[in-house]
């Protein structure tokens, strides 16, 4: 996927919408919106924001190629948010699997802009063939989220209570998860 323009749907009201991979160039924005959710949300467990040189790490793991992808979202010349996909658990036994996400810009949320980062990501993932489950883990309460990933043809499929502790509280994850290839069970 070189880049895609995605025509604004009924809800978005910013605009028109690019999908492409992303480049070491957006690291920085990413970062940006990133350490948003680090400083701000529950939305990640992460606790400690992040230098550009921090994430370096976390970028190079995506591949314009393969299971590992990492999408933006372009609106006028500026990222809006990124969906992702990385490596489930490390051992090899999980490679057929991959963990989800989708991060926007705080100014750009309820925009309509999650659904097609997503829906690119999923593509992506499909046409490659051997990625058989995706994941998707939204900590709880997260309805929106909620309605993204079910929109999506997610499930929930398992709830870990009290499993994280951030803000001087814990709490919940939801497990939701789609079949992406097309083979038997």
């Amino acid at each position: 996927m070189s880049g895609c323009v995605i025509a604004p749907s009924a809800d978005t009201v910013a605009g028109v919408l690019t999908i492409r991979p992303a480049t070491m160039d957006d690291l920085p924005r990413l970062t940006e919106i990133y350490n948003y959710y680090v400083r701000e949300t529950p939305s990640t467990f992460d606790t400690r924001e992040f230098s550009v040189d921090q994430r370096q790490a976390w970028f190079e793991r995506f591949a314009d190629r393969g299971p590992y992808r990492l999408f933006v979202g372009v609106n006028n010349d500026r990222v809006v948010g990124y969906a992702s996909s990385q490596a489930l658990r490390p051992k090899p036994a999980y490679d057929r699997s991959v963990e989800t996400t989708v991060y926007l810009a705080p100014e750009c949320t309820g925009q309509g802009y999650g659904r097609p980062l997503y829906e690119a990501l999923l593509k992506a993932l499909r046409e490659l063939g051997s990625v058989h489950r995706a994941y998707g883990v939204i900590v709880l309460p997260n309805d929106a989220s909620v309605r993204l990933h079910e929109s999506l043809g997610f499930r929930q499929c398992a709830t870990l209570e009290e499993v994280g502790h951030k803000f001087d509280r814990y709490w919940d994850t939801a497990w939701y998860q789609l079949r992406v290839d097309e083979s038997t069970e």
